[in-house]
């Protein structure tokens, strides 16, 4: 409920609930979050916004069991959000929002709750046509996606892009900038199975577990090999993505299993590639915003799909300890929480 400002008093206040991890877990079976009810107002640079829904993303519940040194507690976690700005500039006010961030829920309290404040440049327009939940799992995914693209290169119509884990929600958001700006698209999994997102064209997929991936590669590309090899997985496919590389190719690396990996340096520098690596950790929340801003009219256009969202996967602030055992157990399932 909202509480009754000052009369000097310029900035609305509003009792916020919200999800507060006191302190790290060993474990996400061990994670202990509660719901705390706590006075939120904005600063003079920020908004305050009403949340519909926010996403459970990975590195949310790598933070809660301590694999992220840096994450404070307590904190309310969550770095995605959708949702309406309650106060701000008259201009601003009923404005349907969403956003993502590097240090939201992580370094500070972030969008596992009611009510968000957060900086004006950070927010952007949520697409028409696109549910609360749906904007809401747009966030970390598609961040890393066009974050890898736009310091590698985004790609051209000529271009074949090669994105290891193309299942993965990365890995489908990959697949959809790519398409969304004409280049070719080939996928790698590490089981039989078709692609299962959305793509604008066509998206051949290699059975990693059953095909040598790069000499694959390059007989569906004439010998050329991938011009961009987005790698969404690591050290497990780091080889078979650099012998992929075509002349002055490019590998974008987001993740990693074992941090130590053989390297050809002969081959990497005759090879003229270029290795770019993504950490979307270390966005703010107005850097992140413009990442948003550049993939909107992708979805307004309809050229980008949100997740589909299923209903087993929406929970409330009160189950957010079930909605991060989820996505600890590898669910495909974009997680949400709804305030």
């Amino acid at each position: 409920m909202p509480v009754a400002p000052k009369p000097d008093a310029r900035r609305l206040a509003v009792e916020a609930r919200c999800v507060r991890l006191m302190t790290k877990a060993d474990a996400p079976a061990s994670l202990a979050p509660v719901i705390e009810t706590r006075i939120l107002s904005r600063a003079a640079h920020e908004l305050l916004i009403e949340v519909r829904a926010a996403a459970v993303n990975p590195s949310d519940v790598k933070a809660a069991t301590g694999l992220m040194p840096y994450a404070v507690f307590p904190r309310t976690p969550g770095r995605d959000y959708a949702g309406v700005v309650v106060d701000g500039p008259a201009d601003a006010i009923g404005r349907e929002v969403f956003g993502s961030s590097g240090d939201l829920g992580i370094r500070r309290d972030g969008t596992h709750a009611t009510h968000l404040a957060v900086e004006a440049d950070a927010v952007v327009e949520k697409p028409k046509g696109l549910t609360w939940e749906e904007a809401a799992g747009i966030g970390v995914p598609f961040v890393t996606a066009m974050e890898g693209f736009r310091r590698a290169g985004i790609p051209a119509p000529n271009e074949t892009v090669l994105v290891m884990g193309v299942n993965g929600k990365v890995g489908q958001a990959a697949v959809q900038i790519a398409g969304w700006h004409g280049a070719r698209v080939i996928g790698v999994v590490r089981k039989r199975e078709p692609y299962q997102g959305h793509a604008n064209g066509k998206v051949e997929v290699i059975d990693a577990s059953a095909t040598d991936v790069a000499a694959r590669v390059h007989d569906l590309t004439d010998g050329k090999g991938a011009d961009i090899v987005f790698n969404t997985v690591g050290d497990p496919y780091f080889q078979a993505a650099h012998q992929s590389l075509a002349l002055r190719g490019r590998q974008i690396l987001i993740a990693a299993v074992d941090r130590i990996v053989q390297f050809n340096i002969l081959e990497f520098y005759r090879g003229q590639h270029t290795y770019v690596g993504i950490d979307t950790l270390g966005l703010s929340s107005v850097a992140t915003g413009a990442v948003l801003r550049e993939l909107a009219p992708g979805f307004t256009g309809g050229h980008l799909k949100p997740f589909p969202i299923k209903s087993s996967a929406i929970y409330p602030l009160e189950q957010a300890k079930a909605a991060f055992i989820a996505v600890a157990g590898s669910s495909r399932d974009r997680v949400i929480l709804r305030p």
